[in-house]
């Protein structure tokens, strides 16, 4: 018998290294290099013909709804055939359950085999006895081995698989343990493979790391087609499902889901969720419009301002950049008057949302500035704009938008950067277009 060939490979990004090192060669991270056996290849299987767009079938366009209106959207519009679609999140944030009620509802119209490696069938139907779902009929499988996960979704036609999780799936072929680098690997590879080919919609749970990343090279990103993350704050009932790939659909597109005593329930006006009708009249809170995907979202960004008990004042941001944090502040000192190095800063989004853009910035300087001097920024107060480093007010992408969702709900007055200014603002909300960071807090107080 031949001797196996060892080689070493990075979880990080899946180079390949003849020995052992360190560091890996090609992205530098360290202590990643793992020993793996090298399978032996396959033989090829038959060439596979080409074709021409003319003899595509009719119904390329076809997508099938989840029965989860904000899922779909997620999604780019609805589940894609031959789609497949990577879904992380948190241990317990609820992957399995979301995914067992939207089998259930696609099953009343297409044949769908659930199979779980880490469960068994008894737990699979206890969680659908206590969810309420009507999938008595789905095709159900409890094993680890992916050939034969594979074969049973051939036997049984299923249009539709689920793999729970991509960790526990092996590969006969290869002797390494699952989820290493390789049984992820060549695992995602096959699945990819037979999706394509029989035009099957997979969905794939995958575990996270204690950083958040979906465990694994991130090679097993980029060969699937949609890459979904659960984002969840522990306190709170809400869980947001972000797409950070989508080769369907928008990237960075978010869905709300509540969950309930029967399973996730979709939230269908996020805006009202993340809006305290009780806390926005105290100080230090200003609502502002961030854009997630392609919807705006009303959020309420809270600001404590402290005498500072030490000698190094905290900085603290939760939901938005903390780096970003300390420039606005420094912006605000020198083009704001307001002097506030001694004191501690603590800027809050609420309901656990993070916002990546820059439209927040003048929103959290405004709720600084009324923490700061305890008053109450202007009754149904909505703002928004992006502050340059020489206190100028940016304009932002969608700003009509923006002000139209502001005030679809109630908003009568919003401070936005000039360039964002409408010819007709819609309904009764009187706009302040704003070029300098002074003008903005002129504009409020």
């Amino acid at each position: 018998m031949a001797k196996a060939k060892i080689a070493y490979v990075c979880t990080e990004c899946g180079a390949h290294s003849v020995k052992w090192a360190g560091q890996c060669p090609e992205c530098g991270a360290w202590n990643t290099l793992t020993e793996t056996t090298i399978s032996t290849p396959r033989p090829a299987g038959p060439a596979i013909a080409a074709t021409t767009l003319d003899d595509l079938p009719a119904d390329v366009e076809t997508r099938h709804s989840t029965g989860f209106g904000e899922f779909d959207r997620v999604l780019g519009g609805g589940l894609v055939p031959g789609a497949v679609t990577l879904l992380g999140g948190d241990p317990g944030v609820g992957k399995s359950t979301l995914l067992q009620q939207v089998s259930a509802n696609l099953m009343q119209s297409l044949p769908i085999c659930y199979a779980t490696g880490e469960e068994s069938l008894r737990q699979i139907g206890q969680r659908s006895k206590r969810l309420g779902l009507d999938a008595a009929g789905m095709n159900l499988l409890a094993d680890t081995s992916l050939e034969n996960v594979l074969e049973q979704a051939r036997h049984c036609s299923a249009r539709v698989l689920v793999i729970d999780s991509i960790q526990t799936m092996t590969c006969a072929n290869l002797p390494s343990a699952p989820g290493s680098v390789a049984q992820l690997r060549e695992g995602v590879g096959r699945i990819v493979q037979f999706a394509k080919q029989s035009e099957v919609s997979v969905f794939v749970i995958g575990h996270v790391t204690k950083e958040g990343a979906i465990a694994g090279p991130r090679v097993v990103e980029h060969m699937v087609d949609t890459v979904l993350y659960f984002e969840s704050d522990p306190s709170s009932r809400y869980t947001m499902i972000r797409s950070v790939k989508n080769r369907f659909g928008a990237s960075g597109e978010m869905g709300v889901f509540a969950m309930t005593e029967t399973g996730f329930r979709e939230v269908r006006n996020p805006s009202a969720i993340f809006l305290s009708r009780e806390s926005v009249d105290e100080p230090g809170s200003v609502v502002s419009v961030a854009w997630e995907g392609s919807r705006p979202l009303l959020v309420e960004i809270q600001a404590l301002v402290a005498d500072g008990s030490s000698n190094y004042p905290k900085r603290l941001a939760q939901g938005v950049d903390q780096n970003r944090l300390a420039l606005l502040l420094a912006v605000l000192q020198k083009h704001g008057g307001l002097v506030v190095s001694d004191e501690d800063v603590f800027v809050n989004v609420v309901g656990g949302l993070r916002i990546a853009e820059t439209a927040v910035d003048l929103p959290t300087l405004l709720a600084i500035v009324s923490s700061f001097r305890d008053r109450s920024s202007p009754a149904r107060l909505v703002c928004f704009g992006e502050i340059g480093l020489a206190g100028e007010i940016r304009p932002v992408k969608f700003g009509a938008e923006r002000i139209a969702a502001a005030a679809k709900q109630g908003f009568t007055k919003a401070i936005v950067p000039v360039g964002n200014v409408p010819k007709r603002a819609p309904g009764s909300i009187d706009v302040i277009g704003v070029r300098r960071l002074s003008d903005a807090l002129d504009a409020a107080w």
